[in-house]
């Protein structure tokens, strides 16, 4: 209790460096937590978005679905009407569709294109898609559409075809055998995202069923949950109960998303190392400077009888100090500056045209980062802090009395 004490006032005996070191401490700790939360807030953003677009964060198949889905076969489920019920029973839950997934061709005068046919049901979709959320010319599809298709805008450019034109879709059937049919476009969507826009187009689900003999039959039940995270928990609830099912995250079958938002977070943890070597060589600095500085008192200590691990103590716990009180008012301000800038979120419309994953983040980021995360970052700034006293508290331990004693 008394090593304490006394660490404890001669942190603050020079006030000003230890306020200098400490505001250092606090500002790279504001600093590297609120890029961990802009990183979190722009990766839900892109996950969230890739969710909505591609099929939401749980997708169910019949079995050997997995092994062909880059040729996306049409293999019909069971009974989609028991994973729907079952799905919708759960509380993270926001929506489920039934959905056929296959692939064909879009052509006018103009060309001929590969895409990915999706067919929907609209009222089911319409509320979490980010596809309804995009279209810029036309409408979104009804349930009571029949020859009616959503294309993306640079698509549209290349068919040079706008709302209302009539384009024709080639599709694969159950059989294997192709189906040509004539639709009309209803609605175009933009999502910024080249790839997307070229490559998916959306139609009713019952004029799916027709074309590509499939009547009263699904390919998939997609579910969309309230935030991304709750998948592995909606999994295991559904898993015992439709156990002759397929049933994979969006994370799974499309691993490329998850790989470019770790090819992200690399590049964070490579900039908060440098941010936490800048706190300890602060600590180390400001440490070194007071052992040099109070050797006449560490001989003074030394000729009262104090031991050197109990001097080592002292200083060790004068830097563990530094890095308590920097960490606790760093975390402080740092939650209330996320908080803030939660509320309005950032603009990041400045990103349009720069890919496809910036388009995914959309124009707004929302900073988000969890207390437990917060306090992780504060124990870890307290422990540097005490790593890098280690030194000064060594060299101050091996101080002979007679020669502080005479220190000038």
């Amino acid at each position: 209790m008394t090593n304490i004490k006394m660490a404890w006032r001669n942190v603050w005996r020079n006030w000003r460096r230890t306020l200098i070191a400490t505001i250092a401490i606090i500002l790279g700790l504001i600093l590297l937590i609120f890029m961990e939360a802009l990183i979190q807030g722009s990766d839900q953003a892109i996950y969230g978005n890739a969710v909505r677009l591609y099929g939401g964060n749980i997708q169910v198949h019949a079995p050997g679905f997995k092994d062909k889905a880059s040729r996306l076969p049409l293999i019909p489920l069971d009974n989609p009407d028991e994973v729907v019920e079952i799905a919708r029973a759960l509380p993270e839950v926001v929506s489920v569709s039934k959905r056929i997934n296959t692939g064909g061709m879009v052509s006018s005068r103009e060309g001929s294109y590969p895409v990915h046919i999706i067919a929907i049901q609209p009222e089911s979709e319409a509320s979490v898609s980010l596809v309804a959320k995009k279209i810029t010319q036309g409408r979104f599809l009804t349930a009571d559409d029949g020859d009616a298709i959503l294309i993306g805008k640079q698509m549209a450019d290349l068919l040079q075809v706008g709302v209302g034109d009539r384009i024709l879709l080639l599709g694969k059937r159950k059989d294997g055998s192709m189906r040509q049919h004539s639709m009309t476009v209803v609605g175009i969507f933009n999502l910024g995202m080249g790839d997307a826009e070229k490559g998916l187009v959306y139609i009713n689900l019952p004029t799916a069923q027709t074309l590509y003999n499939l009547r009263n039959q699904e390919t998939e039940v997609s579910i969309t949950l309230q935030r991304v995270g709750q998948e592995d928990a909606v999994m295991a609830a559904m898993q015992p109960k439709l156990t002759n099912y397929e049933i994979d995250t969006f994370d799974t079958l499309n691993p490329e998303i998850r790989q470019a938002l770790e090819t992200k977070r690399v590049s964070l943890a490579v900039m908060g190392f440098i941010v936490l070597l800048m706190a300890a060589i602060g600590i180390l600095n400001l440490m070194l400077m007071a052992v040099y500085e109070r050797t006449r008192e560490m001989g003074v200590l030394a000729a009262l009888g104090l031991k050197g691990r109990q001097i080592m103590a002292l200083f060790l716990l004068e830097g563990t100090f530094i890095g308590v009180v920097g960490a606790v008012v760093g975390c402080f301000l740092s939650w209330v500056l996320v908080a803030a800038v939660a509320q309005k979120g950032i603009d990041y419309s400045f990103t349009d045209g720069m890919g496809d994953i910036y388009a995914l983040m959309g124009n707004t980021i929302y900073p988000y980062i969890s207390v437990s995360a917060i306090i992780n970052y504060g124990i870890g700034v307290i422990i540097i802090a005490a790593l890098a006293s280690l030194i000064p508290s060594w060299q101050a331990s091996k101080q002979e009395p007679a020669e502080a004693l005479h220190h000038i």
